[in-house]
């Protein structure tokens, strides 16, 4: 199939497109390494490869996956099939190849607890280069944490500056950038609180990115759900999610933006599933931008539990992905119910 997307506009379009979402398959070494040791495989760069082309080879991946976010590992990896290089592989298959380009999550000097998003040092050398190995968009993760005192205003202000800094340096490069200003749902915190925490971020990200020159027909936002805390007594329920996450997008997020791919963020598979589908179901065709799912573990844990590190059980793998897919795909568009499951 091939890609021919002449601007920027064009891969944001498409990275949003109805139906479909981007498949999150940018784990750090030490990440992955972690996924591993969870089904007793040896993380090797061999073993590594091996696992991501059993995702992108899943036959059919190319109807709910509009593009990848790829490790700066991967991105320089070959398919086991034909020895392409994957931002060939994938575009060949009309799914578009993107980078993670941050360098993680640092403690913020003077406010424990909290973290600032490091690489903006020779960023815009390695966005050139990134360009050149095919990558289409970036991915820039920035970390809020909700808890005593916190977030602070610093915290919010230096990750919301860092993320425009990030964003206008993809563009300039010809990338789309993802802006992905994730509040962390680990705590007690109620939905209330992550309702206001979300929205006083976004505010925030959005002002900085207007400042700083950033086209917004060129990103795509990459936010959390309002979600009530992990360790919170009281769990807010799927409709009362879906609602508040769309009162808090119609506040803050402009309609210029084409798409907003929600993070999965510790959420079960199912949950996440449900929590997408049912806040299309609920905006209707009346939501200015389509609300599609960039999921990692939501997506991949089926497969790499079907997986196992075995060859022998690589098909199984590949099934139990395309399901998770499929389901998804199906939410991103207000279909899904929790009898497919």
């Amino acid at each position: 199939m091939g890609l021919d997307l002449q601007t920027l506009n064009d891969v944001a379009n498409w990275m949003a497109a109805s139906g479909k979402g981007i498949l999150a398959a940018d784990e750090s070494t030490p990440t992955i390494g972690k996924r591993f040791d969870q089904i007793g495989a040896e993380s090797t760069e061999k073993s590594r490869n091996a696992y991501r082309d059993l995702l992108f080879s899943s036959n059919g991946i190319e109807q709910y996956i509009s593009g990848v976010i790829l490790f700066d590992e991967t991105l320089r990896q070959f398919s086991l099939d034909g020895g392409t290089p994957y931002p060939d592989y994938l575009s060949n298959l009309g799914i578009i190849p993107g980078i993670k380009v941050d360098k993680g999550a640092k403690p913020l000097a003077g406010f424990p607890g909290e973290t600032i998003t490091e690489g903006l040092d020779g960023l815009r050398d390695r966005l050139e280069e990134y360009r050149n190995l095919g990558a289409r968009f970036a991915k820039w993760r920035a970390v809020i944490k909700i808890g005593e005192d916190m977030p602070s205003f610093s915290s919010i202000a230096t990750n919301a500056h860092a993320l425009a800094r990030y964003a206008a340096l993809c563009q300039e490069a010809d990338l789309v950038p993802i802006v992905e200003p994730e509040i962390l749902m680990d705590g007690e915190h109620t939905v209330e609180d992550s309702f206001e925490v979300t929205e006083l971020v976004l505010e925030s990200v959005f002002s900085e990115l207007y400042s700083q020159g950033v086209v917004l027909e060129e990103m795509i936002l990459k936010p959390n759900m309002v979600l009530s805390g992990y360790e919170c007594e009281d769990q807010a329920d799927v409709d009362t999610v879906a609602g508040m996450t769309l009162d808090c997008l119609k506040r803050t997020v402009p309609a210029a933006v084409p798409g907003i791919a929600f993070l999965s963020g510790g959420q079960s598979d199912e949950l996440a599933t449900a929590h997408l589908s049912a806040m299309n179901k609920m905006a209707g065709d009346g939501k200015p931008w389509n609300l599609t799912f960039s999921y990692g573990r939501a997506l991949q844990q089926p497969a790499l539990k079907a997986w196992e590190g075995k060859d022998e059980n690589i098909s199984a793998a590949q099934e139990a992905f395309m399901k998770r897919a499929k389901l998804n795909g199906l939410a991103s568009v207000g279909k899904y119910s929790e009898d497919m499951e």
